[in-house]
């Protein structure tokens, strides 16, 4: 959706355009790097929802910035787990993808480094694509694509790199909204995957010495 079009235009682009994708983004690094693949064959509309988050402001930045931009053993379910995050977000962006005639909705859900979340597992975007295939009209046909969802952070954080994503401007903290705390469970897994993937990570973090 080029930055000129109003939403009263895109019915108008419905037929012609069958390449058109809802991008959920949540500021983050993994958003992020589903965005650059998405960006590879699809026209982009990207997909933010605040749901009270203490980070929502700084996420909101970080999405923007993006968009200016583009023109584990046991698992043990964690404390920032928000129940059925997910399955609301996705719904809103089906609900979207349907209306702007989007034939995909991309999220950059990861599973084996996903810290337990039981809505990144690949079963269950298994079961929402059956649902939309079910909650939709027999015309409609989108599904959801999960680019990441067998990868490791690592391998994320060079796949960004490839892609020439832009990692400066994602925002993976849980906690704070200038400096990354470096201590949550988001900032550890980023700390790891930058540190296995033997890359720099650009963002600033609380200096705890």
């Amino acid at each position: 959706m080029s930055k000129s079009e109003t939403i009263d235009e895109l019915p108008d682009r419905r037929i012609e355009n069958n390449k058109l994708a809802v991008v959920l983004v949540s500021g983050g690094m993994d958003s992020c790097v589903t965005a650059a693949i998405a960006a590879q064959e699809y026209e982009m509309a990207f997909l933010h929802v605040s749901y009270g988050q203490r980070t929502q402001e700084r996420e909101l930045e970080a999405v923007a910035e993006s968009a200016l931009n583009e023109a584990q053993e046991e698992k043990v379910i964690p404390t920032s787990y928000v129940p059925f995050r997910n399955t609301h977000l996705l719904s809103i962006a089906v609900s979207w993808a349907e209306i702007i005639g989007a034939s995909r909705v991309f999220i950059g859900a990861v599973e084996e480094d996903s810290s337990g979340y039981p809505d990144c597992r690949k079963e269950y975007y298994r079961a929402f694509n059956q649902l939309i295939d079910v909650g939709t009209k027999p015309e409609t046909h989108i599904q959801v694509v999960t680019p990441l969802i067998d990868m490791r952070k690592s391998e994320i954080v060079l796949k960004g790199v490839e892609l020439g994503a832009p990692l400066h401007l994602t925002w993976s903290c849980y906690k704070n909204n200038r400096k990354a705390c470096g201590v949550c469970d988001s900032c550890l897994l980023r700390l790891r995957a930058f540190r296995e993937a033997g890359v720099e990570d650009p963002v600033d973090y609380v200096d705890c010495g």
